[in-house]
């Protein structure tokens, strides 16, 4: 029997307790997110130079700078520097990326609406599942291995 766990998360309870599941993460971070803004990343930096500094290998996937506005393709470019600079490993999409989630040690996944690097006013949903299945599942079906 699976320890498949699901619940469900909006733009209030969300940073907390993903934050908390970073905090907690060993091996590896994934996050898709579309859009980085400097205003969500002045909260998220300091979590991600303490994953970097314990040795956690962290990826983002976003998307290309040039297919965003003037404002946000600029704040994305800055946001995408202090990454490189951290250690942080940044994987550019083309052609509209706009898939948000993230995976944890390969067994906690979250996925839903919200653009986990620059969410600030919108309404949005994410849904935390814990199960290594399901997680191997995204793994497998977005072919991380390939990119990773």
């Amino acid at each position: 029997m699976s320890n498949f766990s699901s619940s469900l998360y909006d733009e209030k309870t969300f940073y907390q307790a993903f934050v908390r599941d970073l905090e907690l993460s060993h091996q590896e971070v994934i996050i898709e997110s579309p859009f980085i803004t400097t205003s969500r990343m002045k909260m998220l930096s300091p979590v991600f130079k303490k994953l970097i500094d314990r040795g956690v290998r962290v990826y983002i996937f976003t998307r290309d700078p040039s297919e965003h506005s003037r404002s946000y393709e600029l704040q994305s470019e800055a946001e995408i520097h202090k990454f490189e600079v951290l250690g942080v490993h940044v994987l550019i999409c083309r052609g509209k990326h706009h898939r948000k989630l993230a995976l944890i040690d390969q067994g906690v996944l979250w996925e839903g609406s919200l653009n986990i690097l620059s969410q600030t006013k919108s309404r949005e949903i994410m849904r935390r599942i814990i199960d290594p299945t399901t997680a191997q599942e995204m793994y497998n079906f977005l072919n991380y291995k390939k990119f990773l």
